[in-house]
């Protein structure tokens, strides 16, 4: 998917520190880095997303004609500068962990290396593209985790915070396990399967319950989950067994039906009983209504009868945690490293690395987070993906992605499978990155 909003889809300060930087000749080789400062309550990880819609925005940086006019007449900005902007194209290198990549704070998952004015520029639209695919990844591995194997469809883009919010929840959920979405449009530019049964409104649409049934079953043979609950649960329930062998005689399946009112355990028990004594055992039981991981817990601790799972607002807008304390700082410029000092908002300078380790088992046991030139025992996460200005590598597929994040998932520790407080993965700063912001420090 090509996401390219206007330039001007930025904060004002970074187009006034540009021009400030031009006109003091600051253009030297600026090195920045995104990372997550704490995670959120009940967290214990967190997803890497995002990778490719940035890195897509990279090679496609340019300010429009109508932008420089624009700029021009709203005498905020001089002429070299928007001439400056006219000729503006990104030439820097990009270092980043692969999406799917579990992370921890203080972990870098993105570092740009580029002149100082084009860092800085590409700040805000870094930090929406990364945060947001980040977050809603993260939720959606939790639900992955809990429903153990069993499908999850996204369904949220109604409630989505606008379209683009909508489509990339959708890609994020997939590449973290979810099994598809009802986003049409995501479909289309990820590839990523549809799921969709049929709205209260098409049954209230009908005179007759079994007649909208048998409507829906006609219009979509191949894909027939008919929702039961627009009246009674049950009595529906028991129209679909008597509905299904007339739809046999047709040649048409009912592969599922829908759930998305009241107790959804105990509708999901009654229901299964009244299906398989219907003979009609084939027919799975799909849920919907306010699911969240929580929710998906608490009926799997009920041993509830449910086949998989549509998960609405809770996942496209992350509901228990919306938004990452996650920040794009400088970390080196000219040469020398940087450090910000501020109570509680301190950075660790110069560019870094993270090397993870494993245990006997294959779970994930460690990280150190050090500087890039100081090679330590593990697997180095932050990987060059751009230079100059261009893709090191072709897209990878989603699927290829998916397949990182179900390993990723698989090798985690148990306290960080649970939804609840567990303890923290140890993350090591080591001697050679503390070394060197004592040494800043002392510098003052």
């Amino acid at each position: 998917m090509t996401l390219q909003p206007s330039l001007l889809l930025t904060d004002l300060y970074q187009l006034t520190m540009l021009q400030a930087y031009l006109e003091q000749g600051m253009e030297e080789t600026a090195v920045f880095e995104f990372f997550v400062r704490r995670l959120p309550p009940t967290r214990g990880f967190l997803m890497a997303a995002g990778l490719e819609q940035l890195l897509d925005y990279l090679e496609h940086l340019q300010v429009s004609a109508k932008e420089l006019e624009w700029l021009t007449e709203s005498g905020r900005f001089s002429r070299a500068f928007v001439e400056y902007l006219e000729r503006l194209r990104f030439t820097g290198d990009v270092h980043a962990m692969p999406e799917g990549t579990v992370f921890f704070p203080e972990e870098p998952i993105v570092r740009v290396t580029a002149p100082l004015p084009q860092a800085q520029l590409i700040e805000t639209r870094l930090i929406n593209l990364l945060h947001f695919q980040t977050l809603i990844a993260s939720k959606a591995a939790r639900a992955v985790l809990v429903a153990a194997g069993k499908p999850l469809v996204d369904f949220g883009l109604r409630r989505a915070h606008g379209a683009e919010a909508g489509l990339l929840a959708a890609r994020a959920s997939y590449l973290a396990g979810f099994s598809g979405t009802a986003t049409v449009q995501a479909g289309m530019l990820f590839s990523i399967p549809l799921y969709g049964t049929m709205a209260h409104s098409f049954v209230l649409a009908h005179e007759d319950e079994v007649a909208a049934f048998e409507h829906f079953a006609s219009a979509q043979p191949g894909n027939v989950v008919l929702l039961l609950d627009t009246y009674d649960t049950e009595a529906a329930a028991r129209k679909v067994v008597t509905l299904a062998p007339r739809l046999k005689k047709k040649g048409i399946t009912i592969k599922g039906v829908r759930l998305d009112s009241g107790d959804l355990a105990d509708h999901a028990r009654k229901v299964r009983r009244i299906l398989d004594d219907g003979g009609a055992p084939d027919v799975q039981i799909v849920a919907s209504s306010n699911l969240d991981e929580s929710a998906l817990q608490a009926l799997a601790a009920a041993h509830a009868p449910i086949d998989s799972f549509a998960v609405g607002a809770s996942l496209t807008t992350s509901a228990d945690a919306s938004c990452l304390d996650c920040v794009y700082k400088l970390q080196e410029y000219a040469g020398r490293p940087r450090r910000k000092r501020s109570e509680g908002k301190a950075t660790w300078p110069g560019r870094k690395q993270v090397y993870r380790h494993y245990d006997a088992g294959g779970r994930l046991a460690s990280d150190v987070v050090t500087l890039a030139d100081d090679p330590q025992d593990g697997t180095a996460l932050v990987q060059p993906v751009m230079r100059a200005g261009r893709r090191l590598a072709p897209p990878a597929p989603i699927s290829a992605l998916r397949e990182r994040a179900a390993a990723e998932l698989a090798r985690l520790p148990e306290p960080l499978r649970q939804l609840r407080e567990a303890p923290a993965v140890p993350v090591r700063v080591s001697s050679a990155l503390r070394d060197l912001a004592k040494s800043l420090d002392e510098r003052g």
